[in-house]
């Protein structure tokens, strides 16, 4: 099973900001969409980083209340690692447990197509699992 398969299966675009965008305008769009990552774009839709729940608590740690003052930009993760539509949800899988991230942006031909978590891969792996087990059962019991 491959990511396409899993954005086939999730509402279509992803939720970005620009650069500029205030901390507090990102913590606002995290909470009002109920998600723990944004993608970071330009003015012409290029894919300049991702921000996460976890950037943001780890500078309120260090940087407190200014924190919320910093723009997109200076708290991001410039230069994400990506994934394509091919990539294989056991390679998806590798790549964020070994990078210690959990979400994934996705690019065709170079361009933003989606955003994959951690939650969409281990849900697209049992599902595909069960099927498996499903399909041996059958075969086993000879229906």
């Amino acid at each position: 099973m491959t990511l396409k398969a899993i954005l086939k299966g999730k509402p279509a675009g992803f939720v970005s900001v620009m650069p500029s965008a205030s901390v507090r305008e990102v913590i606002a769009v995290l909470a009002a969409r109920r998600i723990g990552a944004v993608l970071v774009v330009d003015d012409e839709g290029r894919l300049v980083g991702i921000l996460s729940e976890r950037d943001i608590v780890r500078s309120l740690a260090s940087a407190a209340a200014g924190t919320l003052e910093m723009t997109a930009n200076q708290l991001m993760t410039a230069h994400p690692v990506t994934a394509t539509p091919n990539t294989t949800v056991g390679e998806a899988m590798e790549t964020m447990t070994e990078g210690h991230f959990r979400h994934l942006p996705i690019l065709e031909a170079g361009r933003l197509t989606g955003l994959v978590s951690i939650g969409d891969v281990v849900k697209a792996k049992i599902d595909q699992s069960q099927q498996e087990v499903d399909s041996l059962r059958t075969y086993v019991v000879g229906g």
